[in-house]
C-alpha cells in the first residue's frame, strides 16, 4: 500500500497513514469522545418546552418520556466497546506476543490510543479505518444530542510538567462561561487568558474548527 497519501482524502501526507489535518481531526476526537459520552445521560429525557420557554431534560419530572435513543446507546455501551475493541487490535499489531488488555473505560481507552497516535500513522494499515470509525462515534453521539452542553474551546494549552509538556486536551466553555479544561484542570478566566490560549493554538486545529 502506498502510505505516502492520506487514506481518507487522498492528500500528501509524508509516509504516514493520514494527512496532517485528518491527524488532528482524530487526536481531538480521541480526546472529545470521553466527554461526549459522559453527556448521554444528560439527554435522557428529552427537553421539553413550557410557557414558551425551553425545560432541559434534567428538570422535566418523572412523567417525562425517556429517550430511547440515547437509552439504546447507553445500554450497549457502544462508544466503549468500538473504542476498547480498537485498543485491543494496535496493541495486537504492535505487540503481538501480550495478551489482550482487559476493559479499562472509555477514557482510559481514548488516552491510550492517543499515546500510541504516532505509532498508528506511520505502522498501523487500520490507521484511516480507525479514524473513520472515531468520526462515526463522535458523530453518533452529537446526533442524540449530546453536543448541547459545554461548548468546545480549542486545546489546554498549559504546561503541566518541569520538563514542559503541554496538556492539549480538548477544553469547553461552561454554564459560567469560564473555559475549563477536563484533565489538567486549568481555568481560562480573564481577558488575558483567552488571549493567550488564542495565541498558542495549533494551527491545524484552528483550520479543523472551520466548517466542512
Amino acid at each position: 500500500m502506498d502510505v505516502s497519501t492520506c487514506e481518507l482524502c487522498g492528500e500528501a501526507a509524508g509516509g504516514r497513514y493520514l494527512c496532517d489535518r485528518h491527524t488532528v481531526q482524530l487526536a481531538l476526537r480521541l480526546t472529545a469522545l470521553p466527554a461526549l459520552d459522559d453527556e448521554l445521560a444528560l439527554h435522557l429525557v428529552p427537553a421539553r418546552t413550557g410557557f414558551g420557554e425551553p425545560v432541559t431534560g434534567r428538570g422535566a419530572g418523572p412523567r417525562s418520556p425517556i429517550n430511547e435513543s440515547v437509552l439504546d446507546l447507553m445500554e450497549a455501551n457502544r462508544a466503549a466497546k468500538v473504542v476498547h475493541s480498537r485498543r485491543v487490535d494496535v496493541q495486537r499489531a504492535r505487540w503481538p506476543e501480550h495478551s489482550a488488555p482487559p476493559p479499562d473505560g472509555l477514557a482510559a481507552d481514548c488516552r491510550w490510543l492517543g499515546m500510541e497516535l504516532e505509532w498508528i500513522l506511520s505502522s498501523y494499515p487500520a490507521a484511516g479505518e480507525m479514524a473513520r470509525e472515531m468520526h462515526e462515534l463522535e458523530r453518533e453521539l452529537r446526533s442524540l444530542g449530546a453536543d448541547t452542553g459545554p461548548r468546545r474551546e480549542g486545546l489546554c494549552v498549559a504546561v503541566t510538567d518541569d520538563a514542559g509538556t503541554v496538556c492539549g486536551a480538548v477544553l469547553s466553555r461552561g454554564s459560567d462561561r469560564v473555559v475549563r479544561c477536563r484533565w489538567c484542570k486549568t481555568e481560562y478566566r480573564t481577558e488575558q487568558d483567552l488571549l493567550l490560549l488564542m495565541h498558542y493554538q495549533p494551527k491545524e486545529v484552528a483550520q479543523c474548527q472551520q466548517p466542512r
